[in-house]
């Protein structure tokens, strides 16, 4: 039943305020009231995701008084979707919290405080760090399959610790982390679970389909958007072929560790943002990624510490850890480079090369993949950013920009680039090492024959 909030001066308003959920939404609605702590929602483009959203967290504030947070990919998306939003009559979604029961409006933060003391504040992915410190009651992941996933990791203990609940909510970006999840709450009892393309919810007319198709929208994009698919391509994914080659080749899935091998690793190094890093073995001309690892905010110690730790675990020995180019900046704090710093720690450290272009790198990266086998589970966030990494793409006019989307899965993917930089260099000498032995072999008079050049094609590639 509609709850009833008290309004400063005696004067009550019913929540939800202006709103009735249709039919399809009503389960939904209710999950969190009949008992469920974790819902996922698969719904299809402007099936009223977040007006069902916003209604669910303002009833909710009003039985449980704390805060709650409403997280999309970044903040601006928040700003421009949720805070300035408005639904298909006008109305702004900001307004099923009335001013009537609000007791102060934090514009720039995107931040309101209602009348009996609960919080609720719009947050981006893109900076999830910004809740540290906070223990929400209730969180909303909207558009969760291109969104950050270390946000529900960080969140994640929280509301277990305090009893909590979280709903996930968007539309198929491949096979990545909203589908893992997905599949997860399917076999979980304890998880409320809603998949509704336009055939069930009939919120679509079919005309207005078929409208898109002419107007160019592609195929992909109208099975992804309308029926939920999750096999459709991500629009502008650099690398949905060579990893749908990979899965259907067996190359994604489990990879043993070859305790005769070095482990090496390949590095995007960030400060603020994330720092993330590959870890694999070459075996003959196949090369293995045996764990990705990943976090914010860390110092260099951090991941020096669970490299060794790793290592260690596994019984292997550290390869060559392989820095970005800008591995060999010095800081003007310390005058020391992260080369500097990690060579002090016991590795054997190299600095790659910059790439000519973004462009010429994503074809080197395209190049390599054709020779990656995958552990799909200590590998599964590296996977998803190697899924998602994409162009812009302008939905309205169908176009593809020039540049990758810097977000969650652009750190994941940089590493990727680094070692494909390492693989390049390798390219490049045992080229230049096979030319060199050609002309040294062709020189004799005797017309004698080599016996073993070719044979460097196979030699380990790091």
């Amino acid at each position: 039943m509609p709850k009833p909030s008290r309004k400063k001066g005696g004067e009550r308003i019913r929540i939800p305020y202006k709103y009735e959920p249709r039919e399809y939404q009503k389960d939904l609605y209710n999950a969190i009231t009949d008992g469920f702590k974790r819902c996922v929602a698969v719904w299809h483009r402007r099936a009223g995701k977040d007006k069902t959203l916003i209604n669910i967290i303002a009833r909710e504030m009003h039985k449980r008084v704390g805060s709650y947070y409403y997280f999309f990919p970044t903040y601006n998306q928040g700003r421009k979707i949720l805070w300035d939003g408005t639904d298909k009559d006008g109305m702004r979604f900001m307004d099923h919290l009335p001013m009537a029961i609000r007791e102060k409006t934090n514009e720039a933060e995107m931040k309101i405080r209602l009348n009996n003391g609960s919080l609720f504040q719009i947050i981006g992915t893109d900076n999830y760090n910004a809740v540290m410190g906070t223990n929400p009651v209730g969180c909303v992941f909207s558009e969760y399959s291109i969104q950050d996933p270390s946000a529900w990791d960080f969140i994640r203990p929280i509301l277990a610790e305090n009893g909590g609940w979280a709903i996930f909510i968007f539309t198929p970006r491949g096979k990545n982390h909203g589908w893992h999840l997905l599949q997860m709450a399917k076999r979980n009892p304890e998880w409320f679970v809603s998949v509704l393309s336009v055939d069930d919810t009939k919120a679509i007319p079919h005309e207005v389909i078929a409208s898109e198709r002419a107007s160019g929208m592609s195929e992909d994009l109208i099975a992804q958007e309308f029926w939920v698919s999750f096999d459709a391509s991500v629009p502008g994914a650099y690398f949905a072929n060579e990893m749908r080659a990979a899965r259907e080749q067996g190359r994604i899935g489990v990879v043993t560790i070859e305790p005769d091998l070095p482990v090496h690793t390949a590095w995007d190094l960030g400060i603020d943002d994330s720092t993330s890093i590959w870890f694999y073995q070459t075996v003959g001309r196949e090369i293995h990624k045996v764990n990705y690892y990943s976090g914010s905010g860390q110092a260099l110690q951090h991941y020096a510490n669970y490299i060794k730790d790793w290592m260690n675990r596994n019984r292997v020995v550290s390869g060559t850890l392989h820095l970005p180019h800008d591995g060999s900046k010095r800081e003007l704090q310390t005058g020391r480079s992260a080369q500097d710093f990690l060579k002090d720690q016991g590795f054997d450290v190299k600095v790659v090369e910059r790439p000519k272009s973004k462009e010429v790198a994503i074809e080197d990266m395209r190049r390599v993949l054709g020779r990656c086998w995958f552990d799909e589970m200590r590998c599964e966030r590296g996977i998803d950013c190697l899924q998602s990494y994409h162009s812009e793409y302008d939905e309205k006019r169908g176009v593809l920009g020039i540049h990758p989307v810097h977000d969650w899965a652009s750190h994941g993917s940089d590493a990727f680039q680094t070692m494909a930089m390492v693989a390049k260099s390798y390219e490049r000498a045992l080229d230049q090492k096979k030319a060199e032995e050609f002309q040294a072999l062709h020189s004799y008079s005797s017309g004698t024959k080599g016996q073993s050049w070719m044979g460097v094609i196979n030699t380990n590639p790091f």
